[in-house]
C-alpha cells in the first residue's frame, strides 16, 4: 500500500487547500520552520494526504507525519477518533508524532528538537 496512488488523491484537493488556507497559528508557525528543508535538511509537505487521511505535515523520506492538536482534540470523542486515525495511518508504515498547539506556540524550539530527535531514533 506504499504506492503513489495513495498520495494526494484528487478527490481531497479542495479539502487540502481549505486546510492550508485555514491553518491555525500553530500550523503557520511550525510551517515557517519546516518548509524549504530548514529542519535537518528534511523535506516536509503540509496538508499532504495519504489515502483518505490529510496529514498536517509529512516528511516522505522519513515516512513521518506530524499532527498538531488544538483544544478540540481534548474531547473524548475527538481523542478516540484521533487514536483510530493514527492506528490506520501507522498501518501504512508511517510514524505519527503529535504536539499540542500550545506547545508549538509556547516552546517551538523544544518541538523542533523533539522532531529532530524522533528522526534520529527512526
Amino acid at each position: 500500500m506504499r504506492n503513489r496512488q495513495l498520495n494526494n488523491l484528487t478527490v481531497l484537493k479542495s479539502i487540502r487547500k481549505e486546510l492550508c488556507n485555514g491553518a491555525t497559528d500553530a500550523e503557520k508557525l511550525l510551517w515557517q520552520h519546516l518548509k524549504g528543508s530548514q529542519l535537518a535538511g528534511l523535506k516536509f509537505r503540509r496538508q499532504h494526504s495519504i489515502g483518505l487521511f490529510v496529514l498536517d505535515f509529512y516528511c516522505p523520506s522519513e515516512r513521518l507525519a506530524i499532527e498538531l492538536d488544538g483544544e478540540i482534540h481534548q474531547t473524548s470523542e475527538v481523542r478516540l477518533n484521533d487514536e483510530e486515525r493514527q492506528k490506520a495511518i501507522e498501518t501504512l508504515e508511517i510514524q505519527v508524532i503529535r504536539f499540542q498547539n500550545a506547545a508549538v506556540m509556547d516552546n517551538l524550539s523544544q518541538v523542533l528538537r523533539d522532531i529532530q530527535q524522533h528522526v534520529k531514533k527512526g
